[in-house]
């Protein structure tokens, strides 16, 4: 975690007494200061509050603490990395639909407003392309395994869930453990997990795999939603794009006790000498823009 923003979460957290009005004040979600916080005592060694359900107060390595993330913001105020005046010009950004629709969008709206001089060509495309010969500077993906041959900077990790509507599971049953998905006809992704779906590992239990095929396969995850939307499958989708269907109803989580792999979020460019200081500034935003989501909406940090 960055720790000028740590810094800036404890100072946060003791000047307004406790960690929601913090959170509040700093337009972060609570799950996220409260990460901030246990990262600050990982780092000290020892607690660095007292709390209780009406109150804090400081330890005595709290109280050394709070003095050096004051002295540590001071500084950094003074020599910031980059002003908004000296970042900008104009960016090529490739991302597939679904993310950049859900995620992307939201926070290069954030970006730009802090840095009005910087312009931003977003190049939305499911399918991996060529970032030398399409002049891509950054490409935001999804992928377990990034290409080699770039420098991959990891963001954070998308959780995935299986779902459908309603109507289909009356018409066909409701599968049971991840074998029954072989029986059912499953939605795929042209370019993600195609015929085979992964699962994380439980406990005392190894990962799972299934291979999985269905009447209908898309490029396009969002196509794919479409379709179950109207009964058509199984389809397998980021929490971020189905949340508000699951909320409603119109859509019913699969195998719940299972947890699909997850999928790591990593920022692509071509070289560390063609690093620009408008591509290292909008990289260390979006670093800082991912830690703040909330595990809750479908984003994680990002973990090995």
């Amino acid at each position: 975690m960055d720790r000028v923003t740590a810094a800036r979460v404890f100072v946060e957290i003791v000047e307004r007494g406790g960690l929601s009005p913090a959170a509040a004040s700093l337009e972060m979600s609570r799950p996220m200061v409260t990460r901030y916080l246990a990262a600050m005592e990982h780092w000290a060694g020892t607690r660095l509050l007292h709390r209780t359900t009406r109150q804090i107060s400081l330890t005595e390595a709290g109280s050394q603490a709070l003095q050096d993330c004051r002295q540590l913001l001071d500084v950094a105020q003074r020599f910031p990395i980059a002003s908004a005046r000296s970042v900008q010009g104009l960016i090529r950004v490739s991302c597939a639909h679904v993310f950049s629709q859900y995620i992307l969008a939201p926070a290069l709206s954030r970006f730009l407003a802090q840095y009005p001089q910087v312009t931003v060509d977003l190049q939305v495309s499911d399918q991996a392309v060529n970032l030398v010969a399409n002049r891509i500077d950054l490409a935001i993906r999804s992928t377990n395994h990034p290409d080699p041959q770039l420098v991959a900077r990891p963001l954070g990790q998308c959780v995935s869930v299986l779902c459908a509507a309603p109507a289909y599971l009356e018409k066909h049953g409701e599968p049971k453990q991840v074998e029954d998905l072989m029986l059912h006809n499953c939605l795929t992704h042209h370019y993600f997990s195609k015929s085979l779906w992964a699962f994380q590992a439980r406990k005392n239990q190894p990962p799972k795999s299934v291979p999985v095929n269905g009447s209908m396969s898309a490029s396009e995850s969002t196509v794919l939603l479409a379709a179950a939307l109207q009964g058509a499958g199984i389809t397998m989708q980021p929490v971020f794009a189905v949340l508000p269907y699951l909320q409603t109803g119109q859509l019913v989580e699969v195998l719940g006790h299972e947890h699909v792999q997850d999928l790591a979020i990593y920022g692509l460019y071509a070289s560390h000498q063609g690093m620009t200081p408008l591509l290292r500034t909008l990289l260390d935003f979006l670093v800082h823009w991912f830690s703040q989501q909330d595990p809750a909406g479908g984003i994680r940090p990002f973990h090995q």
